[in-house]
């Protein structure tokens, strides 16, 4: 009797299936070192992928697993899953096998809400649970806003519908390299104001913005604050002096790097730069909420939101304590592999022109925009 074809599971499933918390194992068989740039949160891994591709029929018979769970099983883009589903069904599993792998997996997302002392006031966290990119809704009386949007349009669009809010304006921190950027297709599809920080990199119409930049969303108020280091244009955004949209400037346990399309001088530059912008960030009061761009884990399906405080950032992170000339050479000794195409990426985001590449494959691998 031959076996049942294999099931697949797209990525829009799965994503709803771990956020309703519905049992089920995830099965990782690619190397450790693919493991470690990024993965699903709470997944299994099999260190099997060489043998799969060799053809090992036995490659995952020491695989215990709970046999009243379904399983998905993942790999990069979709093969060595579909030959670990084979093996683990002849062992009695109920087997899927993830589409396009973590390739596809790079667009999936979840959502955790900011607690905020205003009831007029509502912010979403929307997080690319993979790539650890993180973006925010933030709404008041029915307005709304988006920050840093990396996801598909629709994403957004289908959030604010869902709360009965309208996108109003849509900003970004600075021209991303790890991710591309929506903000400009959100933006006219909701026919919303495009806000950024003045830069001639930007080759699209946008409505510039800089420190004495203040407007008001429903009842509350958005302050720019410019902080160049990790970029050079780039800006935090502070909302009723209390929520800190941080972008790639500071994290919740380490800063951003300073080097990317950066010269010896420059990077000297930025890195100083960098510097003296944290520290107008931690004079902020020490219950700011932080807010950033990036997360260099996986994003759990828990809805807790990734945030810090000030204070909390403060006292945690050491780097944050030492002078100018220890700060800069404590970066440039930990300065972390590039992102993979970020020059690709940098590019597409300053034309805006998406045309001419699959965002999926450009888009593939983990993040790498912090400092620790």
């Amino acid at each position: 009797m031959n076996p049942s074809p294999i099931p697949t599971v797209d990525v829009a499933t799965l994503r709803n299936w771990l956020d309703i918390g519905k049992p089920l194992s995830v099965v990782d068989v690619r190397s450790l070192d693919q493991r470690q740039e990024w993965s699903i949160p709470e997944s299994i891994h099999a260190d099997v992928y060489e043998q799969l591709k060799a053809g090992d029929i036995h490659a995952l018979s020491n695989l215990e697993l709970p046999v009243d769970k379904p399983v998905v099983t993942v790999c990069g883009a979709g093969i060595m899953s579909m030959r670990a589903a084979e093996q683990l069904q002849a062992q009695g599993y109920t087997v899927y096998s993830l589409e396009g792998g973590m390739q596809a997996w790079s667009a999936a997302w979840n959502t955790a809400y900011i607690p905020t002392n205003n009831p007029d006031l509502t912010i979403l966290q929307i997080r690319r649970t993979g790539k650890g990119c993180l973006s925010y809704l933030v709404a008041s009386q029915g307005e709304a806003l988006v920050i840093d949007a990396s996801l598909d349009e629709r994403v957004y669009i289908g959030l604010a519908i869902k709360h009965g809010w309208q996108i109003r304006y849509v900003l970004d921190t600075h021209l991303h390299a790890d991710h591309l950027s929506r903000s400009q297709g959100l933006a006219r599809q909701t026919n919303s104001q495009l806000l950024l920080p003045e830069s001639e990199k930007f080759q699209f119409p946008y409505k510039a913005i800089d420190e004495h930049t203040t407007f008001t969303l429903g009842a509350t108020t958005l302050q720019v604050i410019p902080t160049p280091g990790h970029t050079l244009e780039s800006v935090c955004y502070h909302i009723d002096n209390e929520h800190l949209f941080t972008g790639d400037t500071l994290f919740i346990d380490s800063v951003g790097r300073p080097d990317l399309k950066a010269s010896a001088s420059e990077l000297m530059l930025k890195a100083s730069r960098l510097y003296h912008s944290i520290h107008k960030l931690l004079a902020l009061p020490a219950l700011t909420q932080v807010m950033p761009g990036h997360t260099s884990r996986p994003v759990a399906f828990d809805q807790k939101p990734l945030l810090t405080t000030i204070g909390e950032l403060s006292q945690s992170v050491p780097l944050l304590s030492l002078e100018e000339t220890d700060f800069i050479d404590y970066l440039l000794d930990r300065i972390p592999p590039t992102p993979p195409n970020y020059l690709v990426i940098s590019e597409i985001n300053s034309s805006g022109d998406f045309t001419s590449v699959d965002p999926a494959e450009v888009e593939a691998g983990a993040n790498r925009c912090a400092i620790r």
